[in-house]
């Protein structure tokens, strides 16, 4: 576990390994720190087989995060998201590309990655466009029509 005083801890059914490695893969500045395993105790409340993964701390661009394998009980929802902000267009369609592979794609720069884990992709700009006066209603109308966000598009909007 971190000792943080703050971090996240994203509740899996038993693929927290598989999903810390998959993050850790994408962004930059990240890592796996420690893997705890299941004992023998508790299985009666926990149902975790000893020795199969518990939780993987780790960090994604430098951030920490805690993977629980903690059974079917809880399914993530779009309630709760992690925005990834984006420079370039490149870096939109890098992000993208790689979150969203095996997931679903919403709009308005919103994907669910193959784990259910709800991600926007957004252009870093964006809030000083919609805070344009002149820009804001057209570049709402254009983000309103895109699934992955076109960077170009919004600022010719």
């Amino acid at each position: 576990m971190t000792t943080q005083s703050i971090a996240t801890c994203l509740w899996f059914d038993h693929q927290a390994e598989e999903a810390a490695n998959f993050y850790v893969s994408i962004f930059n500045n990240s890592k796996i720190e420690k893997i705890l395993r299941y004992g023998k105790e508790g299985f009666d409340i926990h149902g975790g087989k000893a020795g199969t993964v518990m939780t993987v701390s780790f960090q994604l661009e430098g951030k920490p995060f805690t993977a629980l394998n903690g059974g079917p009980l809880f399914k993530f929802t779009e309630a709760i998201s992690f925005q990834k902000c984006c420079d370039t267009q490149e870096e939109i369609d890098y992000y993208w590309g790689k979150l969203g592979e095996g997931g679903t794609t919403s709009s308005c720069g919103w994907l669910k990655d193959k784990y259910g884990v709800s991600w926007q992709v957004t252009p870093a700009i964006l809030p000083a466009l919609l805070a344009d006066p002149v820009k804001s209603a057209s570049v709402t109308r254009a983000f309103l029509q895109m699934k992955k966000f076109d960077l170009a598009t919004l600022q010719n909007a």
